[in-house]
């Protein structure tokens, strides 16, 4: 199993030096435009072996040829987002980026399964989609598993109760018309309904909606890094290990959900094929409206990128 990781900053740092711990592949690559700083980082992750117990092999690169027979790509390639900048405001910067760096990694690898931390999240997946040319079931973004794990530690928080009791989704687009579906939120089985009064799990839900704003406002000059990464592994390594978890993940829609050809974020199974199944759940018809809004949104800046796709 060989990774690649595009962008070396916290993100993709973060992300590359988790992949190895867990012992994921056997080689990650780490790939950025900056002259030593991804062989620089990468060394000192490698040099971190013998104390965290792993045997990966680390390469910093700023070439693409080293990437070459990838298994996996997780492109985190992109500009971060600053105080007052919505992830929209990103779009046309970061889909010219996204798209070279698909090219790129297409030259050197034939089928990998790419998976998208870029933002805007959906519309990014959606540009290497286009431009990688793989199935659907092989580009995937990462967008309600950042999102579930915001939700689900804010509801630990409020009810002082360990994270791992918690099961909760976050539809949609990864942007502010993220749609939590409290309806499929509970507390080792227990409706999050029944626990908490509405005013409460509303609040905690603006802050969910909210919450790469939260930090980012906190940071001042850089974004969120250790839950997208952290998040980004989950999705790896149930595909590397064939977990068949069910996770929300933003995939291309056809015909689920009354959506068709627009990536959003749904609960999908993800195994060592990729996209292994898009599961349609029941969603009242506050969630569904939500949903389509959501969606909406993406295809809205979608369209707007028929220059940058050509």
């Amino acid at each position: 199993m060989k990774i690649t990781v595009i962008g070396a900053g916290h993100v993709g740092a973060t992300a590359a030096h988790r992949l190895a711990e867990m012992q994921l592949a056997t080689e990650v690559v780490l790939l950025d435009i900056v002259e030593g700083i991804p062989q620089g980082k990468a060394l000192d992750m490698f040099e971190s072996g013998p104390v965290g117990l792993f045997d990966t092999r680390i390469l910093g690169t700023n070439d693409y040829s080293d990437t070459a027979n990838s298994d996996i790509v997780l492109i985190t390639a992109g500009m971060a987002r600053k105080p007052g900048m919505s992830r929209e405001d990103l779009l046309m910067k970061n889909a010219n980026i996204v798209k070279q760096v698909t090219d790129q990694v297409m030259t050197y690898s034939d089928n990998p399964i790419i998976i998208m931390v870029s933002n805007p999240l959906d519309v990014m997946t959606h540009v290497s989609y286009v431009r990688s040319g793989l199935p659907k079931e092989r580009v995937i973004g990462m967008a309600g598993v950042l999102d579930s794990a915001r939700f689900r530690s804010f509801i630990a928080e409020e009810l002082d109760v360990s994270m791992q009791d918690i099961n909760a989704f976050v539809l949609g687009g990864h942007g502010d018309s993220m749609v939590p579906v409290v309806k499929y939120t509970n507390v080792a089985g227990i409706p999050l309904t029944e626990l908490l009064p509405q005013e409460r799990i509303d609040a905690l839900v603006e802050r969910t909606r909210k919450g790469g704003a939260e930090i980012v406002n906190y940071l001042k000059d850089g974004s969120a890094y250790y839950a997208p990464a952290a998040s980004a592994v989950e999705m790896i390594e149930a595909i590397v290990r064939d977990r068949k978890r069910i996770l929300p993940c933003s995939v291309q829609l056809d015909g689920q959900y009354g959506l068709n050809k627009v990536f959003i974020g749904v609960p999908v199974k993800l195994g060592r094929n990729g996209l292994e199944e898009i599961i349609e759940i029941d969603l009242d018809q506050t969630a569904r409206e939500a949903l389509q809004q959501s969606a909406a949104i993406v295809e809205t800046n979608c369209n707007n990128l028929s220059s940058v796709l050509a």
